[in-house]
């Protein structure tokens, strides 16, 4: 018997609110960290060593930063929503309470990071470790929220082992893209804190490799875009592809312009915002072409019960062969 207010809209919807917490709080912290706040909060958890939180006499730093540490909490009280909800549904689907839970548990792992980060005092090397995991999330917040489009108990169309092996190259590309990123920026102008440590690794340098993966990264995507239009692959998967491809091309961009206008802040922050959308987009292919489960919505029965992934009703239709 289903529970009546746990329908599979709500559990979308909180999935799909997910990725966009996860995706603001990168926003919120690289908010934090071209404000110079990054310190603004001297210690953790509390505030300061006397103070849990900031008070009237404090800088604004201390508030960004206090903002930033505040969002933790909306982002736990979703994926804790989400999890309770995909658990209360029926059927229960244990690949949407495994994914749900590894989002969960990485959050308080994020936060302790982020504590370590502070009484570091901003080590360039825990900030880049701080944004690696948040990418991380977004990416398993991201397949979680397109796998509850998808049943897993439905016949399904099988990704070829070579075009499986291609998006697992092309994703790992994507993680060294944004990794080089993190080291770009550790050797950059913008700390977080007047004080804070760099790399010591040469700003160019590092900037030039980072674009020479991101020329890789984007050949990847474009030979993908040819393979989905000569297979059939759907027009799902298709359409993540080219999404991939314009997110990447928009981020080259914004990189691009950035680094020749001498890093202003806005387009730093756009840049990390599009940083945190390459990695949806990615995860987004790696769901669509690379491990396609259950019924795209470009492929067998169009009546609603059909395509509704937690209904026991709904009909197995067979899908067309790849």
């Amino acid at each position: 018997m289903r529970t009546p207010f746990v329908t599979s809209t709500v559990i979308r919807r909180l999935a799909l609110a997910n990725v966009v917490t996860n995706i603001g709080i990168v926003v919120s912290g690289g908010a934090v960290r071209l404000t110079g706040s990054g310190l603004g909060c001297s210690t953790w958890p509390k505030c300061t060593s006397d103070d849990l939180v900031p008070t009237s006499a404090m800088p604004i730093h201390t508030y960004i930063e206090f903002g930033n540490r505040l969002l933790t909490f909306v982002v736990a009280i979703v994926a804790i929503a989400t999890f309770v909800a995909i658990r209360l549904a029926k059927p229960v689907r244990r690949d949407l309470s495994l994914l749900a839970l590894l989002v969960g548990l990485g959050i308080p792992a994020q936060a302790v990071l982020g504590g370590i980060t502070v009484l570091t005092g901003l080590n360039p090397y825990t900030v880049m470790a701080h944004f690696l995991v948040s990418v991380v999330l977004v990416g398993l917040a991201t397949v979680l929220w397109r796998r509850t489009q998808l049943d897993e108990r439905a016949p399904y169309l099988p990704a070829r082992p070579w075009m499986r092996t291609f998006v697992v190259v092309l994703t790992a590309t994507a993680f060294v893209t944004l990794a080089l990123g993190t080291f770009v920026t550790g050797s950059g102008p913008h700390g977080g804190d007047p004080k804070a440590g760099r790399t010591g690794f040469d700003p160019a340098l590092v900037s030039q490799l980072h674009a020479d993966i991101v020329f890789l990264l984007v050949g990847l995507t474009v030979a993908l875009v040819i393979l989905v239009n000569v297979i059939n692959v759907g027009q799902t998967a298709r359409r993540a592809a080219y999404i991939l491809l314009g997110v990447e091309l928009a981020q080259g961009v914004i990189g691009y312009v950035q680094y020749f206008t001498g890093l202003p802040l806005a387009l730093v922050e756009l840049h990390m915002l599009g940083a945190a959308l390459l990695t949806a987009a990615v995860a987004n292919v790696v769901v669509q072409i690379a491990a396609p489960r259950g019924v795209p919505s470009d492929f067998g029965s169009t009546s609603r019960r059909d395509r509704d992934p937690f209904d026991p009703t709904r009909s197995q239709t067979s899908l067309p062969n790849p």
